[in-house]
């Protein structure tokens, strides 16, 4: 059955029949009709996920048995490959292969993208698989990072949000904090190269 909305991606009938029941229905038809949610990684999207340092990967078994799974690397480590997709090397890590595994038979995964300083989120569905690639994986690689990509993770979207900010505490990574400390430092150094200005000696 194909979809009214793009959003249908995650408002199921059973999600509708929900917001029917407790009143909000109405509010998200009317927003789809108006603006329904996007397929395409926009020029704000792909800022967004090129200052990203890290993000969640959720995928199912095929019996529906959910995982989630953090990401990190460098900023940027997410790749926008064009328009519709997304990809990220994969290395060698503890060889649980449960992400992996799960593509093996249910290529329906999550993308969260969260940032915290900024208090915004963005969530991302798509289907994902596992290509080996090796112009591809070259590609994703990071010259300053020494482990071998083993294969790459790709991602079709098939829709995007943005989340409100609400209850998003604020958290700020060990860069940004140095950043603002450097600041401070400078000025109570000049604060304090000021005070021994006015306390020499006048002529």
């Amino acid at each position: 059955m194909a979809r009214e909305f793009i959003s249908d991606i995650a408002f199921t009938a059973a999600v509708k029949a929900e917001q029917e029941r407790h009143g909000s229905r109405a509010g998200y038809r009317k927003v789809a009709v108006r603006r329904d949610w996007p397929q395409t990684v926009s020029a704000d999207l792909a800022a967004f996920i090129a200052a990203r340092d890290s993000f969640y990967l959720a995928t199912c078994n095929a019996e529906g048995q959910p995982y989630i799974q953090h990401r990190g690397g460098p900023k940027g480590f997410l790749r926008v490959v064009d328009d519709r997709t997304l990809a990220i090397a994969d290395f060698s890590g503890n060889r649980q292969y449960i992400t992996i595994g799960n593509l093996a038979e249910n290529g329906q995964v999550f993308l969260f993208l969260m940032d915290y300083a900024n208090q915004q989120r963005v969530k991302i569905w798509a289907r994902g698989r596992v290509d080996d690639d090796p112009a591809l994986l070259e590609s994703l690689g990071d010259p300053d990072y020494g482990g071998r990509p083993e294969r790459a993770l790709v991602f079709a979207i098939e829709a995007w949000d943005v989340n409100c900010p609400q209850h998003i505490t604020r958290r700020f990574t060990e860069p940004e904090i140095a950043g603002a400390v450097q600041k401070l430092q400078q000025r109570i150094a000049d604060l304090e190269t000021e005070i021994e200005a006015l306390r020499a000696p006048k002529d």
